[in-house]
């Protein structure tokens, strides 16, 4: 089936990087309000962790699911019904009265996310090949530089006006966002019309997903070894050993196993949770070097404002960077550029441990990390594209998705278990060390080179994928 171009590609990628930036500065909006919360809701920070919790969980299950219902329905259909739910939580988060409604509202901006895998594939059928690698690139991209600008962004609401207005300008932005992409994103054609939506298959996956992410992401809180952390990751085994046999056997699965299994796709996701790890490992780290204050002897003493504007042009740099990405894969292969960017984070984390001192040392590590963080985001979805069939563009970039998103779950429960056994005592309480963030700094730098080595051994792609992609697609696969 012939996708639908548009004739103003770059009108089309820039309303797509408004749409991603959009979605991905909901995840990180809620950051200066976390330690807020249990005043404003009068409860506990144990029940106000259920806010940042909830949208997480709700993601996970969202994005593969959404990715698949693009292929069957159309992608620009399912971008636009994607940003019902994150208007929709905005509202509910704006008026809430209670942490229970505000967890609500949170868990639907989550079952929003699917927006930014998707729009990444709409660029397949919308963009012309010469093009193409940039976009993807640029749109992709559009996740970290969010998270970049949404925390200067919501400090700064949140120190001169109500902090109900963020979820209001959230509601506003997503809403101008849906009728860009109404008038300006071609109908994409359903590259798998015609087959049937894996329902069984959904269930599966999100009972194993939630399973895995709630004991990753509350088992320091739970402790490792507590009856309902064990019986979690008992229950994700189970369920996603059972969802794996299901979606082998059925005919039309929500993710095809057999092409997720190829090298060049399996290697490809693997490296992909070691980059969401190590890109995510700085953001938890950096931010809390800044705030603390400057008594400990290494914290620098800024506020949350301040902070976030030190950190905001790490962001910028992404912006700038991603469609060098783009030039650097048309002229050497998305494999190269991957590679690249993973050494080049690790690399920021060397920064980062000559340069935690200074203000000026941290901007330096945000802007190589990103810098970094700019080529590989770019090329993961550029080689799972390459090595999968048009009917499933949107799901197989969906897992991916979910891959990153794994991969930032896990570093955020090991970093997170790392500064809290390595402490030193503040007052009447106790924040993280120096050495315990000298580690986590190591860590990020490790798990960055791993993810590097991962990259390189990706294989070329394969003459019966590549076959496979020339069927679906002739004129857009490249080499």
């Amino acid at each position: 089936m012939t996708a639908t171009r548009t004739a103003r590609p770059g009108l089309l990628i820039g309303v797509l990087a408004f749409a991603g930036i959009a979605a991905s500065i909901t995840q990180t909006m809620i950051t200066p309000l976390i330690a807020l919360l249990p005043g404003i809701f009068d409860t506990s920070s144990a029940n106000t962790a259920w806010i940042v919790t909830a949208t997480l969980l709700a993601a996970a299950v969202a994005v593969p699911i959404a990715g698949r219902l693009g292929d069957l329905f159309g992608k620009k259909r399912m971008i636009l019904v994607s940003t019902l739910p994150l208007i929709l939580g905005a509202v509910v988060c704006a008026l809430a009265p209670t942490v229970e409604i505000m967890i609500a509202g949170r868990a639907m901006q989550g079952l929003g996310m699917g927006m930014v895998p998707l729009a990444i594939a709409l660029l397949r059928d919308g963009v012309p090949r010469e093009r193409l690698s940039s976009a993807i690139a640029t749109v992709s991209a559009t996740l970290g530089i969010g998270g970049a600008v949404g925390l200067p962004v919501a400090a700064a609401v949140i120190e001169f006006a109500d902090w109900r207005a963020l979820f209001w300008g959230s509601a506003v932005v997503t809403a101008l966002t849906a009728v860009a992409i109404l008038r300006v994103a071609p109908n994409s054609p359903a590259g798998a019309r015609g087959q049937r939506f894996d329902g069984l298959g959904a269930a599966g996956l999100a009972v194993g997903l939630v399973s895995l992410l709630l004991a990753v992401s509350k088992g320091s809180e739970w402790g490792w070894a507590s009856p309902l952390t064990l019986g979690l990751l008992a229950l994700a085994v189970v369920a996603l050993l059972l969802w794996g046999v299901w979606e082998l056997r059925t005919k039309d699965p929500l993710v095809d196993l057999r092409t997720t299994a190829r090298p060049r796709v399996l290697l490809t996701n693997v490296a992909s949770i070691f980059v969401g790890f190590g890109m995510y490992a700085s953001m938890l780290v950096l931010p809390q070097v800044l705030q603390l204050p400057s008594s400990t002897g290494y914290g620098l003493g800024q506020s949350i404002l301040q902070a976030g504007l030190w950190m905001a042009p790490a962001g910028i740099m992404m912006l700038l960077l991603s469609p060098v990405g783009g030039r650097l894969t048309d002229a050497r292969g998305p494999k190269f550029t991957l590679v690249l960017g993973a050494t080049i984070i690790a690399a920021g984390y060397g920064v980062a441990l000559l340069g935690m001192g200074s203000t000026w040392g941290i901007l330096a590590t945000g802007l190589v990390i990103n810098s970094g963080v700019a080529f590989a985001y770019g090329a993961m979805p550029a080689l799972i594209m390459g090595a999968v069939p048009q009917s499933e563009t949107a799901a197989a970039n969906g897992f991916n998705a979910l891959m990153r998103s794994l991969g930032t779950t896990i570093g955020a429960a090991v970093i997170g278990v790392v500064l809290s056994q390595m402490t030193t005592p503040l007052g009447a309480v106790a924040v993280p060390s120096e050495s315990g963030f000298r580690i986590a700094l190591i860590l990020g730098a490790g798990i960055a080179v791993i993810a590097a080595v991962l990259a390189a051994v990706i294989p070329a792609s394969k003459p019966v994928e590549r076959a496979v992609a020339i069927e679906a697609e002739p004129e857009r696969v490249s080499a």
